[in-house]
């Protein structure tokens, strides 16, 4: 990497999902520089996902064509944020340069930017069990992702397990791509989801899709979707040959191959806290107009709470437009987002975890995967700061994005504050960052609108 190019947009998008294509899109119609960075190959997030087997659904198509009809929208796939420099913290004066060190194949990029919107979307929450960290056990998000991407899975017998409509999605990925869905483990009551079924009479869309969703459900032996029903192990010895499942007062052994478990999602958050917005709840707290507490810096979808696609296009589109000025093309979209929102708080108390779900690890079990830390090293600890300290939680690969969301979960502790970088870098590109005119570098001057 020769030196660090120096680019600048009017407004710079983090995250091309639902969200991020629809602030893109609403910026662009003021003739705005936008800029769309994602670490995806392609523009649609982790929901509208591409790959060999993926199946888009038309709203993807047509918001990727909408992208497409800007010629003042530059899309970056492939591409990360490394760190903020200096000039781009909260601390940072109003007429101080924004800007954030990003990293492509070809290398990095110091992108400056007038008005910033965060599109950071989820992670899955993956809590720990025993025989969670065999072969072959991955998240519900992860089995769809993986499938898309063209996983075989054709003749694989899988269990999906957790909490949420993201089980019946990725059965439904899995049952696709030819694999014999055997269980599908919800572990809310059978009181909760049928409020949640009946409910969806206000979002007829929605129920359509519940419906189709529920067809794949019954089998050849029945019906496979189990309520009040949650993972208690995992056996094998190289991979996954079976999965413990207590439904009600009992247990039951199922033979498989693969095991999808996820229990909701957690927002991404941390280059936002990292450019000192504020938290409300688990995710980035927002006014009317999508704005967060840093001035000029907006954000929308699942990064400030996960509701759906339609909540995102619709956050989406009012953020764009704030970005730009349009407050009242913003605020024409707000009754949209009403309805999502109560859409959203709906999915939150149907599907919140049951307390009993804290009870999965026994002592021996991995809560910190990279480093091998078990459930008893961290029942001593009084946080994270003490378990990252004296047990390395958190020190390995994931830098606690995994562990963290899980202790959270377990214990109540706070997770970790985001640090840079931000994701895996070059060394070249961390020498870079220290060697940025704020610190007394220099790098080459350029123009994301060229």
């Amino acid at each position: 990497m020769n030196g660090v190019v120096l680019q600048h947009c009017d407004v710079l998008v983090i995250g091309a999902g639902p969200a991020g294509m629809a602030a893109a899109v609403a910026a662009a119609t003021r003739g705005a520089a936008v800029v769309v960075i994602d670490d995806n190959p392609a523009p649609g997030g982790q929901i509208w996902r591409d790959g060999p087997g993926a199946v888009l659904p038309p709203a993807a198509h047509r918001w990727r064509e909408a992208l497409a009809r800007h010629a003042n929208i530059h899309v970056r796939s492939g591409t990360r944020v490394v760190a903020a420099t200096m000039a781009a913290t909260a601390t940072a004066t109003a007429t101080a340069p924004r800007e954030l060190l990003l990293e492509d194949a070809e290398g990095a990029t110091r992108m400056r930017w007038n008005k910033l919107v965060l599109c950071t979307g989820a992670r899955e929450l993956l809590l720990p069990f025993p025989g969670w960290t065999l072969p072959g056990v991955t998240g519900a998000g992860g089995l769809q992702a993986l499938v898309k991407a063209g996983l075989p899975v054709a003749g694989e017998r899988i269990v999906v397990a957790g909490s949420g409509p993201l089980l019946l999605a990725a059965a439904a990925t899995a049952h696709a791509a030819g694999a014999t869905v055997l269980r599908i483990a919800e572990q809310a009551s059978f009181a909760s989801v049928a409020r949640f079924g009946v409910g969806l009479v206000r979002w007829p869309g929605k129920a359509a899709q519940a419906v189709a969703l529920g067809g794949m459900s019954v089998g050849a032996q029945g019906l496979r979707y189990r309520t009040g029903s949650r993972i208690v192990s995992a056996q094998g010895t190289a991979q996954v040959e079976s999965v413990r499942l207590r439904q009600g007062g009992r247990e039951v052994d199922i033979a498989c191959d693969r095991i999808a478990c996820g229990f909701g999602l957690v927002p991404n958050t941390q280059l936002g806290q990292l450019l000192g917005c504020a938290l409300a709840g688990p995710g980035l707290s927002v006014d009317a107009l999508q704005a967060t507490s840093v001035a000029g810096i907006y954000a929308a979808g699942e990064c400030t709470g996960f509701g759906g696609s339609e909540r995102a296009l619709a956050q989406g589109t009012i953020a764009g437009h704030a970005a730009v000025g349009q407050e009242r093309e913003a605020k024409a979209h707000q009754r949209e987002r009403a309805r999502w929102d109560a859409f959203a708080a709906q999915l939150h108390r149907s599907f919140a975890l049951a307390p009993e779900l804290r009870q999965m690890p026994g002592p021996d079990t991995l809560v910190c995967r990279c480093e091998d830390v078990p459930l008893s090293a961290l029942s001593s600890c009084t946080g994270w700061a003490d378990a990252k300290l004296h047990r390395r939680c958190g020190m390995g690969a994931c830098q606690g994005r995994v562990c963290g969301d899980a202790a959270q979960f377990l214990f109540g502790w706070t997770p970790p504050a985001p640090r840079p970088p931000l994701s895996p870098a070059r060394i070249a590109t961390l020498a870079a960052l220290a060697a940025l005119p704020d610190q007394g570098g220099q790098g080459d001057q350029g123009d994301a609108r060229q």
